[in-house]
């Protein structure tokens, strides 16, 4: 069973966990795991095509997902998920 890292931003919406136990053998299939546990993050990790938002970095160990097979990469026993959304900043 994979765990996902859950960053403090979201921590409300999975009563203050800051890291769940999921199941599924692909990102696509633990992903949809965490929003049927916790149906309100869907909106803000997913938009209405059901596709990740574009500001959501998925991570295995070091690796982000989008540079690896997107929601369909394939897990391992043993890799760490964590979940960062990006924050943006300026002037």
């Amino acid at each position: 069973m994979p765990n996902l890292r859950i960053p403090t931003p979201l921590r409300s919406y999975t009563s203050g966990r800051s890291e769940v136990s999921l199941s599924g053998g692909t990102v696509g299939e633990v992903m949809q795991d965490l929003v049927t546990q916790y149906p309100a993050l869907r909106p803000h990790l997913f938009n209405g095509k059901n596709e990740l938002r574009p500001f959501v970095n998925l991570f295995i160990n070091e690796e982000n997902i989008k540079n690896l097979a997107g929601l369909g990469t394939p897990l391992r026993e043993g890799d760490r998920l964590m979940l960062i959304p990006s924050i943006a900043g300026g002037l």
